[in-house]
């Protein structure tokens, strides 16, 4: 008898104690707003056929599968490099965010590149297309080559920085009268 009410007894303090340990469950929470990965100071090579095509740096990175896009944030670096992979453009950039769909990389806020011959693009928003390698924004852009200043708005790049073009020319002055 004394051990039944031993074991009774014992039972009784296992439940109170489980009671008062269970969490709360926060019902508002949508996990399909959760990222299914993060990380944070990373580094990440893209590569094709072995041969380094870019390196993007970023603080913050949150990969989301259900919309299928990766945010970035804390200053972004997208180091691009040619087919000698030699680094030849660097893109900077607040924010910014991939499409997974598509590849295109979407730099958000306070964007700069600049190649390797010295031309610097600075411009609010810029995307660099997968499919063609190009930079692209329909934005106000400036450019300033070691001869000139131009400003407009609407630009198309190759990644390299070497051929590009701006649809609506607002400003246009040659650098030694700056």
């Amino acid at each position: 008898m004394k051990i039944f009410l031993m074991i009774l007894l014992l039972l009784s303090f296992i439940s109170c104690d489980s009671e008062r340990v269970k969490p709360a469950i926060n019902k508002d929470l949508n996990v399909r707003e959760l990222p299914a990965q993060e990380s944070w100071n990373s580094r990440v090579f893209f590569t094709d056929s072995g041969k380094t095509r870019a390196i993007l740096n970023a603080g913050h990175i949150r990969v989301f599968r259900e919309s299928r896009e990766t945010l970035l944030d804390k200053n972004i670096r997208v180091d691009f490099f040619n087919q000698q992979e030699v680094k030849t453009t660097t893109l900077t950039a607040k924010r910014g965010k991939v499409d997974d769909r598509t590849n295109d990389l979407y730099a958000i806020d306070s964007v700069v590149a600049v190649n390797d011959s010295g031309i610097v693009i600075t411009t609010e928003e810029m995307k660099w297309r997968n499919r063609d390698r190009k930079i692209i924004s329909d934005k106000f852009v400036t450019i300033l080559t070691p001869k000139e200043k131009i400003q407009g708005y609407g630009f198309e790049s190759d990644q390299n920085l070497r051929n590009y073009v701006i649809y609506n020319i607002t400003y246009i002055t040659r650098r030694d009268s700056l």
